[in-house]
């Protein structure tokens, strides 16, 4: 079966409402959060993300800061790290985490790299054309047959709907940002976990 990975966006999921958003998600299905925030200090957000990764623990659904290493860190919470973050992770502290993914793009090597690494996701995207981001590299979707014998979850990102789900056969999980959070958000997330099930 495969999980929804839920991530958050400053304009769909404004600070205001991302409590009863991320309470309606999860009651929905989704089993992974990541908190993405590009514009605030890690003191601005270490109290939200606690609050947020307690919100997810009594879901039984995993918390992970995007790029936030270090408050990571300090909050023992997951982390996702990108190709500019990678350098930061310290095997003997990276290991204390209690999930970490690691963002592949378009490459199988990365994606050998990010387990030996320690890894416990890797991440393949942009599937398809994304709203987040537009300019992301798109990644070939016969790359998750290819990554099967990595022998670690796969992940796909990128212009993900219920709809072209039914192409990503091969992920063990589906983040998503925008046909998620747009519109009702307990309903979008029965559509994925239906497409999922087709798969």
């Amino acid at each position: 079966m495969q999980q929804l990975y839920a991530i958050s966006d400053e304009t769909l999921t404004p600070y205001s409402t991302i409590h009863s958003q991320l309470q309606t998600a999860l009651r929905a299905g989704v089993s992974i959060f990541q908190l993405r925030d590009k514009t605030h200090t890690d003191s601005e957000i270490a109290s939200l993300s606690s609050e947020l990764a307690a919100l997810c623990r009594q879901h039984n659904a995993r918390f992970v800061l995007n790029d936030r290493y270090e408050l990571a860190l300090r909050l023992n919470v997951g982390v996702h790290l990108g190709k500019d973050e990678i350098h930061k992770l310290d095997p003997s502290e990276s290991a204390t985490l209690p999930y970490l993914g690691i963002s592949c793009y378009d490459s199988l090597e990365n994606a050998k790299r990010a387990k030996a690494l320690g890894a416990d996701y890797v991440a393949f995207g942009s599937c398809f054309d994304s709203p987040t981001k537009p300019a992301a590299v798109r990644a070939p979707l016969a790359l998750f047959e290819q990554a099967l014998p990595l022998g670690i979850p796969l992940c796909a990102i990128g212009g993900i709907t219920p709809k072209n789900a039914k192409f990503l056969k091969n992920a063990d999980i589906l983040a998503v940002i925008t046909a998620l959070w747009r519109g009702d958000i307990a309903q979008n997330v029965a559509q994925f976990l239906e497409a999922m099930r087709a798969n």
